[in-house]
């Protein structure tokens, strides 16, 4: 789980804890990294991680990419500002999703992700929907709560308060759970992995 708030322990890590102990009593482990507050360098499409695998900036980016392949599901959260993800999560994502990518990491493919987005009042539902897009372009099932995957409060005490919210992370935590569970077993049951197509990239000019 990453926490893309500058607040390390503010309402998106409470959110993130509710989702974490619920996933615990699933028998599920959990880590929470912390994406820090020290400056992020968003992605300059250098392409240097073909050859290294890493992004030439290095930040908590690659720190994250340095354990991502070990772990078997994603959460990822922020706060809102200005009705977006925060600067420093999104320059963190893009980096890392295009470095894992041309790098041929592989560190996501098909493994279930979610967004966990905590705001004041508004701006969830564009934030939601901006990180959502990194997981639908990396191949990974998007697991679903039974809302929007967001809780309200200027500070920790007041997610506490969101008592619809606070259910909507433990609702999201059993899903993953499950899924994790049923990915597991069809492994086991010998269900082949999708068969893969080579790359194609175009654009919209034809010559």
């Amino acid at each position: 789980m990453v926490n893309g708030s500058p607040h390390e322990k503010g309402c998106t890590y409470t959110a993130l804890t509710e989702v974490a102990k619920t996933l615990n009593e699933e028998g599920i482990d959990t880590e929470i990294f912390w994406i820090g507050k020290k400056p992020l360098t968003g992605c300059t499409a250098c392409k240097s991680c073909t050859k290294t695998g890493r992004c030439a900036f290095n930040d908590r980016a690659n720190d994250f990419l340095d354990i991502a392949k070990g772990a078997d599901g994603f959460i990822f959260g922020s706060p809102v500002h200005y009705a977006s993800a925060t600067g420093a999560i999104t320059s963190f994502m893009d980096c890392v999703f295009y470095s894992d990518l041309l790098g041929g990491r592989q560190s996501f493919y098909l493994k279930p992700a979610a967004t966990v987005i905590s705001a004041r009042r508004a701006g969830t539902t564009t934030t939601f929907d901006q990180l959502n897009k990194y997981f639908t372009l990396s191949e990974m099932p998007v697991i679903s709560s039974r809302y929007w995957n967001m809780v309200h409060g200027a500070k920790p005490e007041d997610v506490k308060k969101d008592l619809e919210g606070l259910q909507i992370m433990r609702v999201l935590a059993r899903n993953m759970a499950w899924f994790l569970k049923c990915k597991e077993a069809g492994m086991k049951a010998g269900v082949p992995l999708p068969v893969k197509e080579e790359r194609m990239s175009t654009n919209f000019i034809r010559e």
